[in-house]
């Protein structure tokens, strides 16, 4: 990418006060499928696409990015797929926490973090931990999440502290969403042209721009990253009205 073109990506995630983007990074498998490699593959090529689009968001002036890593329904993939890619999350934490640290990046994970191994847990605390003083983008992993998980678990807590009804309103529900430390998307990108949102922050989306892409997540990049923000600037945003 030109230099040029980013200051212009730069420009417009600034003009149009581009905050938050989320992204349901699809299609691992099916490049692996195509590529004639075993779908574990398709995820290992998977993270190093995480790594770029990460860089690009710092680059590009992109404040939160958030990934849908692992949903409450994966758990029904074959057992030696889930075991693969819980043991790829933690290395990749353990190897790559030096660099995302020294990036300025500040981790943040959502989802049912408890019903995952001990091991898997400690990582995740840690990189929370580590990075947590950090000023740069704010990267949050969706694990074992699910957005009607999501929902019922903050109806649960309100109901537990005695919220009466009354006093519940939009701005309570989003407090006792695992996203209340973070904006609501305005972009949400889903890559490898499936058009469904596959129960992906569903209250958080509610005026979020959609753009989708048939490029599979492992070919995703900086470049790519850019049409999507081009493809942004060019939407009128009416937020209901």
């Amino acid at each position: 990418m030109e230099l040029k073109l980013e200051k212009d990506i730069k420009d417009i995630v600034k003009n149009t006060n581009l905050k938050h983007i989320a992204i349901i990074m699809d299609g691992n498998r099916r490049w692996a499928k195509e590529h004639l490699l075993p779908s574990m593959m398709g995820h290992k090529k998977g993270v190093d696409a995480l790594k770029k689009v990460t860089r690009a968001c710092d680059d590009f002036g992109v404040k939160y990015l958030t990934l849908y890593a692992f949903s409450t329904e994966n758990w029904n993939r074959k057992k030696e797929e889930v075991d693969f890619l819980m043991d790829l999350l933690a290395t990749t934490l353990k190897n790559e926490l030096k660099e995302l640290n020294e990036n300025n990046v500040k981790m943040n994970f959502i989802g049912d973090l408890k019903a995952l191994n001990q091991n898997l847990q400690n990582i995740l605390a840690n990189s929370i931990e580590t990075t947590k003083n950090n000023t740069g983008v704010v990267l949050t992993v969706a694990i074992n999440y699910g957005a009607r998980n999501e929902i019922i678990h903050a109806i649960k807590n309100i109901i537990d502290d005695k919220i009466q009804s009354q006093d519940i309103n939009e701005e309570v529900v989003s407090k006792y969403l695992y996203t209340n430390n973070i904006p609501d998307p305005d972009l949400l990108i889903r890559t490898s042209g499936e058009k469904r949102i596959s129960n992906y922050l569903l209250w958080q989306i509610a005026y979020s721009e959609i753009y989708i892409t048939d490029t599979y997540w492992p070919e995703f990049d900086k470049e790519k990253l850019a049409l999507a923000i081009e493809e942004f600037a060019k939407r009128q945003r009416r937020w209901g009205k």
